[in-house]
């Protein structure tokens, strides 16, 4: 049996990794080593066969850097007589490609540089056949290739960077983070894949457990508020840490978290505030702030005022984003009272933690001193509002009451009263602007008005801009200044067949007074009268009863009754109602059938259908009167405009800037559409050129003539004139009455032409007639020229 020096070889280097079982020789047996039968364990004796063939595990070295190719073993058979007619083939993972065999020798090499990592064996079948036959001399047998392993992956982290956190002042041993590597190599074999964990940086803060990747604190009393970050790197060495091991490192950034282990304390032990004594409630007056090095809850601070003579003038809150106290006004400040109020704050925890009270108090106490500033106020009056009450009879001028205010500052500066008149339209009351004393100006009346509300402006003299109002309500009390009467209009009959006692009204009264013990009235007649009688219920109402019977409405239709109603309050009010008793005809019930005059004309023969017909014909025979009269009169006069579409409209044209009423030329459009209607010897004045007429001028207005005189004479004239226009016309006079010093500027007494007059004067008048005189001067000239 020939065996491979290279297998010799590894089983001496490595006895332990490789089987020392042969396998069995022949060509009728299983090319595979049989392991030991049960009767061999049992102690039968068995015969051993003889050893041949080949061993069943190759090793192969992973990495392999040489420029051949790297032998792996040798396969043989005892059928091989080594006179070259055995062929040896193979077969399986990397056959022909990464594993080649010589066919002649039996002799395996690899082609490739083979990496454990990526695959850690192959298996692999060999055979004999006979070259001359192509028959298997041997039973195909099945090999395993091993790839030996060495020391070629460095240790990895799953993270470059790892992120913990452990709470500040922990103690030392406190667990941090575990981090773990692995290695690629093979665990089994060696130590190239046993790791060894240290700490590089973060010492002496924290350690690391060499063998699990463990971190944990390796300092007591680590304050957050001294530093909070912590940057730590860990290796992992294979090899057992040996020399020549690979290695690996992670950083791991460590921060600590707070813990309330710091207490708040104050900057200062007084604080000094000022505020106006003018601010609302609820304003802010300040802020004062207690430093707590802690973040978060741990720094949450709450504030209270825990003595001070401005305890129940101020409040303080929490800003719960800054941590500050904000100290607010609770009750309203008056500088004149009190300037200076002293507070005593205090600043706790709200979020206590019990391990670290030792380092305490977590509480902090200063002095807040707040000032308070004077401010010009305006005046205060004693009550607000004010009440007064007055009689409706009291006279005007009377005095009814008074306000008082004065100036709340220091100064005290003098102070005037006034009413707005917006609320006394009627200008009814008075104030006395030094005192405030309010009288009335006019008699009041309750009857029109109850209550008067005025409103009272109190101003300092010295700066009137500083005022208050007050209002005042002024209740007018009531008089008994108005007599009683009907309390409604009574529409009183009595029928023609009445009885004597009968009764035919209940009446009652009111009265506009109102009585502190409400209304009490009398009912009685004026003078006696024999045909009715009154009787008083006592109850605010009367009765009214006839006295006989044997009414008739031929002798009389209509009765009035003088009722007197008077009042019992003081002084006592009495006023004669008259009641109208109307006589109508009645059934025998008592029902009233008629009261009108109709009912005499029905006696009298007359039906009511005969009095409408009369009344009817009468309407008739005065519309046919009325339209005859209208028809008559269209007849006689002639319209100027016969469509009812049209319109009387002037054409007016103005030829210059102020030539007068002469200058201007108006036309009626009526007159040219109906030109029948003009006579041949009548002229109308407004249309006719002034060559056919002479100019006429209307005499003189005497020098003390006034403006009425002025007026009867110009429309004296215009009347008398026959050339007016047949239908109404506005004629204007322009008058500036005799003061005037330009007199008369009525187009009416304007000469006929420019050249009739002298306009020289003008230049006299003064500077207000500069441009008139400027304007007709210059005419004046141009003409002479």
């Amino acid at each position: 049996m020939v065996i491979n020096h290279f297998l010799v070889i590894l089983l001496l280097s490595f006895p332990h990794l490789i089987s020392t079982v042969p396998l069995s020789s022949g060509s009728n047996r299983n090319v595979f080593n049989k392991l030991a039968s049960p009767a061999e364990k049992e102690g039968k004796v068995l015969q051993r066969t003889k050893r041949g063939w080949m061993w069943n595990h190759f090793f192969l070295l992973e990495e392999y850097a040489g420029s051949d190719f790297q032998y792996v073993g040798k396969l043989h058979s005892d059928q091989d007589r080594g006179d070259g007619t055995v062929k040896y083939v193979l077969n399986g993972d990397g056959a022909g490609s990464l594993f080649l065999i010589d066919e002649n020798s039996g002799d395996i090499h690899a082609t490739k540089r083979l990496d454990r990592e990526e695959k850690a064996f192959y298996t692999l079948r060999a055979q004999a056949v006979s070259k001359r036959t192509g028959r298997p001399l041997e039973p195909e047998s099945e090999f395993i290739i091993k790839i030996h392993d060495i020391n070629d992956n460095e240790p990895k982290f799953a993270k470059e960077t790892y992120l913990a956190s452990v709470p500040e002042m922990s103690d030392v041993g406190t667990f941090v983070v575990q981090v773990t590597a692995m290695d690629a190599d093979d665990e089994q074999y060696g130590n190239s894949a046993k790791l060894v964990y240290s700490i590089l940086q973060g010492q002496p803060y924290f350690s690391i457990e060499s063998e699990t990747g463990i971190i944990r604190t390796a300092l007591s009393n680590m304050n957050r508020e001294n530093r909070e970050k912590y940057q730590v790197v860990i290796q992992a060495k294979d090899m057992a840490g040996q020399m020549g091991g690979l290695s690996g490192t992670t950083t791991i950034n460590i921060t600590l978290t707070d813990v309330n282990d710091s207490p708040p304390r104050f900057a200062h032990s007084s604080y000094h505030l000022s505020v106006l004594e003018s601010v609302e409630i609820g304003s802010t007056v300040g802020r004062i702030k207690a430093n707590d090095a802690d973040i978060g809850e741990n720094a949450e601070i709450h504030y209270s005022i825990m003595d001070g003579d401005g305890q129940d003038m101020f409040t303080i809150v929490t800003d719960r984003v800054t941590q500050e106290g904000i100290i607010t006004v609770k009750k309203p400040l008056d500088y004149e009272s009190k300037r200076i109020y002293t507070l005593k704050v205090e600043a706790t925890n709200t979020h206590l933690d019990h391990r670290f009270l030792h380092l305490g108090p977590f509480k902090d106490t200063a002095t807040v001193k707040v000032m308070t500033q004077d401010v010009d106020e305006p005046p205060v009056f004693s009550r607000n509002p004010y009440i007064i009450e007055v009689h409706e009879d009291t006279a005007a001028g009377s005095l009814i009451g008074g306000v008082t205010a004065w100036d709340p500052d220091s100064a005290n500066h003098p102070v005037k009263y006034s009413i707005d008149r917006h609320t006394d339209l009627d200008r009814l009351f008075n104030i006395e602007s030094s005192n405030g004393t309010i009288t009335t100006l006019l008699a009041l009346d309750r009857e029109m008005s109850k209550w008067h509300n005025i409103s009272v402006v109190a101003t300092e003299i010295n700066n009137p801009r500083q005022t208050t109002r007050v209002p005042v309500f002024i209740k007018v009390l009531d008089v008994n200044d108005n007599a009683p009467e009907f309390a409604m209009f009574y529409e009183t009959f009595v029928c023609e067949n009445v009885k004597a006692g009968q009764l035919i009204q209940t009446i009652s009264a009111v009265d506009t007074d109102e009585p502190l013990i409400g209304h009490k009235f009398a009912f009685s007649l004026s003078s006696t009268n024999p045909n009715f009688t009154i009787f008083d219920n006592e109850d605010n109402t009367a009765r009214i009863l006839t006295r006989r019977g044997g009414f008739s409405r031929r002798e009389t239709s209509v009765y009035l009754l003088p009722v007197v109603i008077s009042d019992n309050d003081y002084p006592i009010q009495s006023s004669t109602s008259t009641l109208t008793i109307g006589v109508c005809a009645c059934d025998s019930r008592g029902n009233m059938q008629s009261c009108s005059t109709e009912a005499l004309l029905r006696s009298a023969g007359l039906s009511t259908g005969a009095l409408v017909a009369i009344l009817l014909c009468v309407i008739i025979l005065l519309m046919i009167v009325v339209l005859f009269a209208a028809l008559r009169r269209q007849k006689k006069k002639e319209p100027l405009i016969i469509s009812k579409e049209d319109v009387r409209d002037n054409v007016v044209s103005y030829n210059d800037e102020g030539g007068g009423e002469e200058d201007t030329q108006a036309f009626d459009i009526g007159t040219l559409r109906n030109p029948e209607v003009m006579e041949a010897n009548k002229h109308r004045r407004d249309i006719i050129p002034e060559m056919l007429f002479p100019f006429r001028r209307t005499s003189p207005i005497k020098d003390n003539a006034d403006v009425r005189d002025f007026i009867g004479a110009r429309l004296q004239d215009n009347d008398a004139d026959p050339t007016a226009p047949p239908y109404d016309s506005l004629a204007t006079y322009a008058y500036e009455g005799n003061g005037s010093l330009a007199e008369s500027l009525s187009s009416l007494e304007s000469a006929a032409t420019e050249g009739d007059q002298e306009y020289d004067y003008l230049s006299s008048w003064g500077p207000q007639f500069k441009k008139l005189a400027d304007m007709y001067m210059g005419k004046d000239s141009d003409n002479d020229t």
